[in-house]
C-alpha cells in the first residue's frame, strides 16, 4: 500500500461585492490518498445551522435553517419562505431535514422534519409535506407525529429518504429516554419509520398487524439516527445514527430487525460509566462500522458521479464534534477505509450529491460549499 501523504493547504478567501451572496471561499491544494484535488466554493453563504437542503430543478436550493427558517436560494439569492411550521427550537430540535416527493415535477411536494406539537409537555418529531408557490408554504399536510411530548430538548432524530418503491422513510431519536423507547414497538422514539408519500401506512410493513404496535414502525433499537441515504445499488437505506461516548454507528436497515440501543452498544456513559457489558446479543443487528470515540455523524450519501472517478462508491459523512467530511470507502459492506476531507471549517451537518453531479455540504456559521474538482 503507497505511504500517505500529507499535504499543506492554503486558504483563500476571495470576496465579492456582488449584492447576491456569491461571496466564495477557495481551499486549494488538498490532495485525497488516491491523488484526487479538489476546491472548496461557498455557493451559500451567511447561515447558521443550515440542517438540510433539497435541490429543485431549476437549479435552486431550498435550505432548512435549526432556528425555524426556509431559505429558497435562487439566483444567487437568499429569500424567506412564508408559512413555515412553528418549530421547538431548544438543543437539537428545530427546522430539520427536507426532501423532494420524487415525483416532485409532477405533484409538487416538499417533505419536511421538525420539532412539533409544542405544548406545555414540550414536543417531538413531526413529518409533514407542502407546496411551494410564491415564496410561500401553502397544501401544507401532516403526516407522521410521534408521541408523548417531552420537554428536554434532544433526540429528534431526524433525517427522512424516499426509496426506490417510494416509500419515505423517516428517523426519530430515542428522545434521551433510552430505557423505555427505543426497545418497545408500542412507543414512538429510537425508531426508523415508513410511510406512504401521503402518510398512509403500507400493509406489509412489519408490524402492521401486531397488536398494540405503532404500524409505521420498521426497524428499533435507535438512539439518534442523524443520517440516511439510498444505497444506489441496492436500494437499501443506509442510516447512521449517534452513540453516546463512542458508538456511532452505520447500519444497513432491515425490515422489523432490532439494532439493539441500549442493550447492545460500543459506547459508554457521558460520565465515563458502563451502559451495558454486552456489544453482541442474539437477535440485535450489529453495525457494519462503528466510531470509538464518536464522530458525531450528521448526514451522509453516495457519491455515484462522474465528477469524482477516484471517489465512486464511496460514502460521504459529516463530521459535527471533529468538524470535517468523512470519506468510507466500502467493500462488501464494510468500512475499509476512512480519510478526512475539508478539516477545520466548522461543523458539518449534511452532504448532498445534487443533480449537478457535485458534492454539496451545509457547515454551521458558514453555509453551503461545493466541492469542485480540479
Amino acid at each position: 500500500m503507497r505511504k500517505l501523504t500529507y499535504v499543506l493547504f492554503t486558504i483563500v478567501f476571495v470576496l465579492s461585492s456582488c449584492k447576491k451572496n456569491t461571496s466564495e471561499k477557495v481551499v486549494t491544494n488538498i490532495e485525497s490518498n488516491d491523488d484526487f484535488s479538489f476546491k472548496v466554493e461557498t455557493i451559500v453563504d451567511g447561515l447558521e445551522v443550515p440542517w438540510g437542503m433539497a435541490f429543485l430543478p431549476d437549479g435552486s436550493i431550498l435550505i432548512t435553517e435549526q432556528k425555524g427558517e426556509l431559505i429558497h436560494f435562487k439566483n444567487g439569492i437568499k429569500t424567506l419562505v412564508e408559512n413555515v411550521p412553528e418549530v421547538y427550537f431548544e438543543g437539537q430540535g428545530g427546522l430539520l431535514d427536507i426532501e423532494l416527493d420524487p415525483n416532485y415535477t409532477e405533484n409538487g411536494w416538499i417533505y419536511i422534519s421538525y420539532s412539533g406539537n409544542i405544548n406545555d409537555e414540550g414536543a417531538n418529531t413531526v413529518i409533514m409535506r407542502g407546496k411551494l408557490k410564491d415564496n410561500k408554504l401553502i397544501d401544507q399536510e401532516t403526516l407522521y407525529t410521534a408521541t408523548p411530548n417531552y420537554k428536554r430538548g434532544v433526540h429528534f432524530g431526524s433525517r427522512i429518504q424516499f426509496d426506490n418503491n417510494k416509500y419515505l422513510f423517516f428517523s426519530i431519536g430515542d428522545r434521551f429516554n433510552r430505557d423505555i423507547n427505543p426497545q418497545d414497538i408500542t412507543r414512538d422514539c429510537g425508531k426508523i419509520y415508513r410511510i406512504n408519500s401521503d402518510g398512509t401506512i403500507p400493509e406489509n410493513n412489519p408490524f402492521y398487524n401486531t397488536e398494540g404496535a405503532k404500524k409505521a414502525i420498521f426497524s428499533y433499537g435507535h438512539r439518534n439516527p442523524q443520517g440516511m441515504t439510498l444505497h444506489p445499488k441496492t436500494g437499501e437505506i443506509w442510516t447512521h445514527e449517534h452513540g453516546p461516548r463512542g458508538g456511532d454507528e452505520i447500519n444497513i436497515i432491515k425490515s422489523g430487525k432490532n439494532y439493539g440501543w441500549p442493550k447492545v452498544t460500543y459506547g459508554i456513559n457521558y460520565s465515563g460509566t458502563e451502559i451495558t457489558k454486552d456489544t453482541i446479543l442474539p437477535g440485535m443487528e450489529q453495525p457494519i462500522h462503528y466510531w470509538v470515540p464518536s464522530i458525531a455523524p450528521s448526514g451522509m450519501t453516495f457519491i455515484t458521479s462522474d465528477k469524482y472517478p477516484a471517489w465512486k462508491g464511496n460514502l460521504m459523512v459529516g463530521s459535527i464534534k471533529f468538524q470535517y467530511l468523512n470519506r468510507c470507502v466500502i467493500e462488501n459492506n464494510k468500512v475499509i477505509k476512512e480519510e478526512k476531507l475539508l478539516e477545520g471549517l466548522g461543523r458539518l451537518r449534511t452532504v448532498k450529491q445534487a443533480p449537478d453531479g457535485y458534492i454539496y455540504c451545509a457547515i454551521e456559521d458558514l453555509g453551503i460549499v461545493r466541492l469542485i474538482p480540479n
